[in-house]
């Protein structure tokens, strides 16, 4: 999806969990946002991936 088609939504975590994506984040030299983002893509490829392997 091109970045200005891009949609904003509200996402609630706990504290904790937010600290773990803030600290990973800046790991990875990406904002928090980013990464958060990062790691949806990665999981919907491997769910792309995976029902792939499946027969129809």
């Amino acid at each position: 999806m091109p970045d200005k088609e891009k949609k904003a939504f509200v996402l609630r975590v706990s504290p904790a969990m937010m600290q773990e994506l803030e600290q990973w984040a800046a790991e990875e030299f990406r904002s928090t946002n980013g990464q958060i983002e990062y790691l949806l893509s990665q999981a919907l490829k491997a769910r792309k991936r995976k029902a792939g392997d499946k027969p129809a």
